[in-house]
């Protein structure tokens, strides 16, 4: 099985940059978060020596076994050819020892925690890309997910500007940015220098591979006009419900079934209105409820209805609810079913109480994702960008992220 495993995860390996080589779980594993020093679950990418937590909920209540590994990849995320003695120091391959069963709750569950470092893998070594994966006793793979490790030794500035393309300029940011270090001299930067550019914590619309445009001394420059840009998109929706037998923030009301039902307020095509600002989290979420002082155990699980209002979309089309709680896929899980007599969308997913951020987006027939015909794009959202260096020195045998940096829009300028 181990060596199927192997054959698989090369196979995944070998596509763009994205979601794509990551395994999404079986329905009975649910709440994923990942994540190092922040309170909501979001893409860990943490300092060389900093923890990262694992948590994850199987809704049965067996008390499985479950085994994780961990193992370093390129740039590109193909495999890298350093050994697991390289960049891992204690054991690999390790049950995962602490976990503990759901109380007081409707829906039984047993709830994982995984913290690296641990008395087994007691340290990660080397900076990169990396995927855990996580088995079953059987061998089986129950999913995977990416995190990066930095070392502090590259300033990354960055700043977000609007547009440079006046033909976008209501529908664009622009991410510039500057690095330098007073560690490393660059060799033939625009070789060994690589870039990857994320909004909002989502791996599947990153930009990388773009390279410096000046380099002044030992500086890099990066302010384009087009390569760098997003689709600035629009504030998420979100709802609460961490008080599961009553109405709360985007919640309409409430119905106890074999399990508690939490029925959204109904959503509404936003691409052809004005914007207006409402603070989110940006796609993530937050595990939390109000009846316990443990939500990661004392937290249940609802039936959360979503409703679309929405004229029928063209034959191949699909509406899929997205964001961080399904780490971004779009699969049958969260498609919504089309219903002539409202001309609405609907459907819903099982989650467990918190607060969750969330939006629409459109699969086309070609299997594309189109973000923002919903709810369109105005330069004016407030979105987070995180910049991640990397670093393969002539002869170097692996890519290091040598410097992280962080914007947010809410300080755009011309």
């Amino acid at each position: 099985m181990r060596v199927f495993f192997s054959i698989i995860t090369i196979l995944f390996s070998l596509h763009t940059f994205g979601q794509v080589e990551e395994i999404n779980p079986a329905e009975n594993i649910k709440t994923i978060t990942f994540k190092g020093d922040t309170p909501e679950s979001q893409l860990p990418i943490l300092r060389l020596g900093e923890y990262l937590v694992l948590e994850f909920d199987v809704l049965n209540g067996n008390e499985d076994d479950y085994y994780y590994e961990i193992k370093h990849y390129n740039y590109d995320w193909t495999p890298s050819v350093l050994v697991q003695s390289e960049y891992l120091q204690g054991f690999n391959e390790q049950r995962i020892r602490t976990w503990d069963n759901s109380f007081n709750t409707y829906q039984i569950y047993s709830h994982f925690t995984l913290t690296i470092p641990n008395e087994q893998t007691r340290a990660i070594t080397k900076s990169g890309n990396y995927i855990i994966t996580v088995y079953n006793e059987d061998d089986d793979i129950e999913f995977t997910r990416k995190f990066m490790v930095y070392e502090d030794i590259a300033s990354v500035g960055v700043a977000i500007k609007r547009s440079r393309d006046v033909s976008d300029i209501k529908e664009k940011q622009s991410v510039d940015i500057a690095i330098n270090s007073s560690i490393l001299r660059f060799n033939n930067p625009l070789q060994t220098i690589k870039t990857v550019i994320i909004q909002n914590n989502n791996l599947r619309t990153a930009i990388k591979n773009v390279k410096p445009q000046y380099i002044l001394g030992n500086e890099l420059q990066y302010r384009y006009t087009k390569e760098t840009s997003f689709y600035a998109g629009n504030e998420y929706l979100n709802f609460e419900n961490k008080d599961i037998r009553g109405a709360n923030i985007g919640v309409q009301f409430i119905e106890l079934k074999e399990l508690y039902n939490s029925y959204l307020y109904r959503n509404i095509l936003r691409a052809n209105r004005d914007y207006t600002y409402n603070p989110d989290i940006n796609g993530n979420f937050l595990i939390t409820a109000l009846d316990t002082d443990n939500p990661k155990i004392g937290a249940d699980y609802a039936q959360v209805h979503f409703t679309l209002e929405l004229n029928k979309l063209s034959k191949g089309q699909t509406v899929h609810v997205y964001g961080n709680f399904n780490n971004y896929a779009v699969d049958n899980t969260t498609k919504l079913t089309y219903f002539d007599d409202e001309s609405t969308y609907e459907g819903k997913l099982l989650l467990k109480q918190g607060f969750y951020s969330y939006k629409y987006v459109i699969k086309n027939k070609d299997g594309s994702i189109d973000e923002n015909a919903i709810n369109g794009n105005f330069w004016q959202t407030e979105n987070n960008y995180k910049v991640l260096v990397y670093y393969r020195d002539l002869g170097a045998r692996y890519d290091r992220i040598i410097g992280y940096g962080e914007g947010n829009s809410v300080d755009i300028t011309n």
